[in-house]
């Protein structure tokens, strides 16, 4: 069976990788813009009732937040190898983030003005995990911890429960290393808009991050301006970029990786070498058999995975920051010196021993990431998503007065009269 499709790369091509995004029907939105509307106006009784429609959660307001009890409850099933790998995972991400710390500034003058910025975090952010059978304990750790890092001070989870109201002891054990001490037992889009709007029992934050479903990530769009949020994510996607020297056996082994999220997700090779890519295919058929995820693998690489083949290294750098990948691998020799191609991708993995799952989980890089071509004016999520900048400014009268002039006939050009007004009453 061949999975990976030699294709030559045209913008239909293009255009197809980077539309994968399931368009929201408007049955979608038009539930989800009606659940928000419940949420607004009738609060905690709207998300309880939404919660056991949904979920099959009984919740109240006492029963809402996962108590300390909880916690202990939870961690006491977590293996103590299990927390080392999540304090590792920890150090990881705040070595690499700390790195993205910023600072205010001063900037005073000799004339006697002061200009300058003060960064401040953002005070509240609600994190989105997903619940049920699927948990995530990495996004726990990809988006708090720099949060954290960010000096945010008050940092919560919103993760759907079903009816026996647990959540997941891995989530909480994420969720403790990372420092996040509050948990709602409420997910989808009214969990979404309960943190947006709040109610009575949760209280409005600033920003919200994190992945979720169809109805969460709508949920999230229709809120934003209300609160700011990360970014809209669509199905994940690797771009290979690899010479005829890769290892045809690793090349195979990370495309599935990225392949197995699900059937819209994306896998694409760019080689020099028409003979890599039918080892690369043999490799495919052999190890395939072995995955849990199968049939989405063969889905997600027969419909959206190809093989590009080009002529030169130089010509695979054009098509990759075309495509601008969510992750990006360089398989190629000496690929350090490759890095100056590099125009768009949201993540970059280096070397055959750098492979993107090490990133998904503790090389220290964040694996909350653009995706759809996005990459070309979107970044990774770091640190700077959890802060703001204010600029402020003192000027004293006599360099105002030299300004006073230029201002007034700018404001005037511009048909403001009030605001060249502002300056000349102080001149009077």
């Amino acid at each position: 069976m061949t999975l990976l499709n030699k294709l030559a790369f045209t913008a239909d091509i293009a255009e197809k990788f980077q539309g994968r995004k399931a368009s929201v029907s408007k049955e979608v939105s038009d539930s989800v813009e009606k659940i928000i509307a419940d949420i607004r106006e009738n609060g905690d009784a709207a998300l309880f009732n939404y919660a056991e429609k949904f979920d099959d959660a009984k919740l109240t307001s006492s029963t809402l937040t996962v108590t300390p009890e909880e916690f202990d409850e939870g961690l006491a099933q977590v293996d103590a190898d299990y927390l080392r790998i999540l304090e590792r995972t920890k150090a990881q991400i705040e070595e690499y983030h700390a790195h993205q710390l910023e600072t205010s500034w001063i900037l005073p003058k000799e004339s006697g003005e002061i200009l300058g910025s003060i960064v401040r975090p953002l005070q509240r952010v609600a994190l989105y995990v997903p619940g049920g059978t699927a948990a995530y304990p990495s996004t726990v750790m990809m988006n708090a911890v720099p949060a954290k890092l960010a000096g945010v001070p008050e940092l919560v989870i919103i993760t759907p429960v079903k009816s026996d109201g647990k959540v997941n002891p891995v989530i909480l054990a994420a969720a403790k290393v990372a420092g996040v001490d509050t948990i709602y037992k409420v997910g989808g889009a009214q969990g979404v808009a309960a943190v947006a709007y709040g109610t009575q029992s949760i209280k409005k934050v600033d920003k919200i991050v994190g992945p979720g479903n169809i109805f969460v990530a709508t949920a999230k769009k229709l809120c934003y301006g209300a609160v700011d949020i990360d970014m809209i994510a669509g199905p994940s996607e690797v771009l290979v970029i690899a010479d005829e020297a890769a290892n045809p056996k690793y090349v195979a082994a990370d495309l599935m990786a990225q392949a197995e999220h699900d059937k819209l997700a994306s896998a694409i090779l760019v080689t020099t070498s028409d003979a890599l890519v039918d080892k690369v295919n043999a490799e495919l058929d052999r190890q395939v058999v072995t995955l849990e995820r199968r049939e989405i693998i063969e889905s997600s690489i027969s419909n959206y995975g190809a093989a590009i083949v080009v002529d030169t290294l130089e010509e695979a750098f054009d098509v990759s920051n075309d495509l601008a990948p969510e992750h990006l691998e360089i398989l190629t020799d000496e690929p350090l010196a490759k890095l100056p191609f590099v125009k768009n991708a949201g993540s970059i993995f280096l070397g055959e021993y750098t492979p993107e799952p090490l990133g998904d989980y503790m090389s220290g890089t964040n694996h909350v990431l653009p995706t759809g071509g996005t990459a070309k004016f979107y970044s990774a999520l770091g640190v700077y998503d959890f802060v703001k900048h204010s600029a402020y400014s003192y000027y004293p009268k006599s360099v105002l007065e030299t300004f006073k002039d230029d201002v007034q006939t700018f404001a005037k050009s511009e048909g403001l009269t009030g605001h060249a007004n502002s300056i000349k009453v102080r001149f009077e």
